[in-house]
């Protein structure tokens, strides 16, 4: 099947199934108690609804949100949420999110990854995220999703022919992997190839992921949760950080996933010098 046949199927299925079932959101209309929150008014600033609404929430509640299955919070109209869904080379079944085990049975996979670099085709790769995009779109707009956020695109450099994920990655080159994910990223979330937004609201989340320098998930009795990265600061900017850089700044990426792995003695998800200063500083990523 040609690409353009598949986004046509895409497309058919977007229109098929967009409306079909009310998927859950917050601020529901039919609930009269909900009008009255500021973070429910899509006038205000998004800074503002969302600061409105974490001051709302209690310390409990706030805890319970720091998983990728976050529960419903009720008293304030919030449903459920999960922040775990696939979509490497097209929407997966891989994650609690997406199962196919309604209506839709199944989505579009296109070629791995590192396949799909190897064509160093960027418009292409904007067209693989976008044909994914719309699909993720319709399941959820069908009701057959529990979120819209997607771990993808892997952008770690595959520098040993060992791990095991490398066929996820776009390769060894940073400016590759960098070009990959800005044009994916770009497809999938709903803007254009040159990067200008079509319009306000994300079509689907795209997170990048695993940042950074992870490429060990389980090797003689090492595994991602313990692994060290040791990285000099030279390899760090030349080699790990280019492809998330463009995530940020040129893909326009709104979700980044923190690495299991430390980096030179630090968990990478309790880093600040990476989560805050690099990436919310320098990059100046929302």
């Amino acid at each position: 099947m040609k690409f353009e046949q598949l986004c046509l199927v895409s497309l058919t299925l977007f229109i098929h199934v967009a409306s079909t079932t009310t998927p859950p959101f917050s601020c529901d209309s039919s609930d009269p108690t909900t009008k009255n929150y500021p973070f429910c008014q899509s006038t205000l600033p998004v800074t503002q609804r969302a600061r409105d609404l974490v001051s709302r929430l209690t310390l409990d509640e706030k805890i319970s949100q720091l998983v990728n299955s976050a529960p419903a919070i009720p008293r304030l109209g919030i449903p459920a949420y999960e922040w775990w869904s696939e979509a490497l080379h097209g929407v997966s079944n891989v994650g609690p999110g997406i199962k196919f085990d309604g209506t839709i049975k199944a989505a579009t996979s296109f070629p791995q990854v590192i396949l799909a670099a190897a064509s160093f085709d960027a418009y292409q790769w904007y067209r693989i995220g976008q044909a994914i995009g719309r699909e993720a779109r319709a399941i959820y707009n069908a009701g057959e999703a529990k979120g819209l956020t997607f771990w993808a695109p892997n952008i770690n450099i595959f520098r040993d022919p060992r791990w095991g994920r490398g066929q996820e990655t776009p390769g060894e080159d940073p400016l590759v992997a960098g070009k990959y994910a800005a044009s994916y990223i770009r497809g999938l979330q709903g803007d254009t190839f040159e990067g200008g937004k079509l319009g306000q609201h994300l079509q689907a989340s795209a997170c990048c992921k695993h940042f950074t320098a992870y490429d060990l998930d389980n090797w003689k009795g090492m595994n991602r949760f313990v692994f060290d990265a040791r990285v000099t600061v030279q390899d760090l900017a030349d080699t790990y950080q280019p492809p998330f850089e463009k995530c940020v700044r040129e893909g326009g990426g709104s979700c980044m996933m923190c690495a299991y792995n430390r980096v030179n003695g630090v968990p990478s998800c309790a880093d600040p010098n990476l989560l805050s200063k690099t990436v919310r500083g320098e990059w100046d990523f929302k």
